[in-house]
């Protein structure tokens, strides 16, 4: 059985929506695998005023037909009308319905016209209802553009939008709850937040028991995942591959992604902003940088499964067939802690406003020239810097010193006139006894274990 955790806030809002006096317009969109379908479903048990309509890649007809018995099934008398999409919504809205078409794109890409007649019913006769009407896509490109831009004949009507995103860290931990905290940091690494990969763990099992089943094998249920989505998302995907493998192995800056995916570089910002609409990939600019006009873009895949597969799994699908149960430990374990170390820092930026007090206008990365911040927090109070290792040698007082000299070089341009620089060191395994002594002598540094960073996300 799925397991379902967390979407207190989704529930309620579409609960909410449910209940209201007023005609409710709900869209809620997202990657694949996010669980929007399940949520859904899960917000409307019990309901007897809910219809719930799977689309399919089918003929219009097929699916107009489809969706009359999903109808009936919760408001029988709509049996009895003329198969119609505007005849039957304006019959659903008359009994105040709860009407969810999960898949809304391929309704779209069997019926363009479908937006424009959903408008028209909506403006003369729904809008005037009790009626709630929920959109849910998988395709954002579409549902941007066919249901939420300016362009779209729907744009304006919705009355709620759910963009909905990956689990965090604490809600992940759900599916494993007896691992400790660098397992669990690990777990996350891999698997992200993603309920879909996530419900193929055993939270009996070994971290690496668990991926070398779900991903490592060719049994496995994530063996071609990401193969898989992105041949159904993008029409000649091989080159989004190679820029995407290289995005994995550390890759960052758009002359290095070009060059070890061999792309010209001209091209490449195309290839990267569609990864970027399907929410895999991500651009990055120093923290203290303005969003708008910044040229220091970074790139990273935003997906850590995604990122896992191109490094271990893309190209080496004949070696992981030899190794068999063997590919964790030859391929995997050498280097997973350097594969979860950017993870890690990611996990360490997050928990930083709830474990160092102060009112944070920004927190994130910053680079400049030949200098690097893992994480850079911008306070009222001032600056919070910080260093994340993932190592399994304890922080000593070095990584202190290198991160003073480090933040010296940071400028910001909206400094508090009165401000103060303080330090957050963030270490897998522990610290030593020299740096605990100077933490506890001073008063701006601050020492953190895993489960330090893990508490906030509880």
């Amino acid at each position: 059985m799925a397991q379902f955790v967390d979407r207190e806030d989704e529930l309620e809002r579409l609960e909410a929506a449910y209940e209201s006096d007023d005609a409710e317009f709900v869209v809620l969109y997202g990657r694949r695998r996010l669980g929007k379908s399940e949520l859904v479903r899960q917000s409307i048990l019990g309901r007897d005023d809910a219809v719930y309509y799977q689309a399919t890649e089918s003929t219009a007809e097929n699916q107009l037909e489809y969706f009359v018995e999903a109808a009936t099934e919760a408001v029988p008398a709509v049996g009895n009308v003329r198969r119609d999409w505007e005849m039957l919504l304006e019959a659903l809205g008359r009994e105040d319905a709860v009407v969810v078409v999960d898949e809304f794109p391929f309704l779209i890409d069997a019926d363009e016209a479908l937006p424009s007649r959903l408008q028209r019913v909506w403006d003369t006769a729904l809008s005037e209802t009790g009626m709630t009407l929920v959109l849910i896509g998988s395709s954002i490109s579409v549902m941007e553009e066919k249901v939420l831009s300016g362009g779209s004949p729907l744009y304006g009507r919705r009355t709620g939008t759910i963009d909905l995103g990956p689990l965090d860290v604490g809600e992940a931990r759900a599916f494993f709850p007896e691992y400790g905290p660098e397992d669990a940091v690990r777990t996350w690494a891999i698997y992200g937040g993603t309920p879909y990969y996530l419900q193929t763990i055993d939270p009996g099992a070994s971290v690496a028991d668990n991926v070398q089943r779900s991903v490592l094998s060719e049994q496995g249920l994530l063996y071609s995942e990401p193969e898989f989505l992105l041949r159904t998302e993008l029409r000649q995907p091989n080159t989004y591959f190679s820029i995407l493998r290289a995005l994995a192995h550390g890759r960052r800056t758009p002359n290095e992604i070009a060059g070890m995916a061999g792309v010209e570089s001209a091209s490449l910002s195309t290839y990267l902003q569609k990864l970027r609409r399907l929410r895999l990939v991500e651009r990055h600019i120093p923290v203290t940088a303005s969003p708008t006009s910044s040229k220091r873009g970074r790139y990273r895949i935003a997906a850590p499964l995604f990122r896992f597969w191109f490094r271990f799994v893309y190209g080496q699908q004949d070696r992981l067939r030899l190794l068999e149960d063997d590919a964790f430990e030859e391929l995997v374990a050498p280097e997973l802690a350097d594969h979860v170390s950017p993870l890690f820092e990611r996990l360490c930026q997050q928990a930083l406003p709830q474990l160092v007090d102060g009112r944070y206008r920004a927190v994130g990365q910053w680079w400049y020239r030949e200098h690097e911040l893992d994480v850079l927090g911008l306070s009222d109070a001032g600056l919070v810097a910080g260093e994340c290792k993932f190592t399994s040698s304890p922080v000593g007082e070095g990584e202190l010193a290198d991160l003073e000299r480090t933040t010296e070089q940071v400028r910001w341009s909206e400094e508090p006139a009165e401000s103060s620089t303080r330090y957050a060191l963030f270490s897998r395994s522990g610290f030593t006894d020299d740096l605990r002594a100077t933490a506890g002598d001073r008063a701006d540094v601050f020492l953190y274990g895993l489960e330090d960073v893990l508490a906030p996300a509880r």
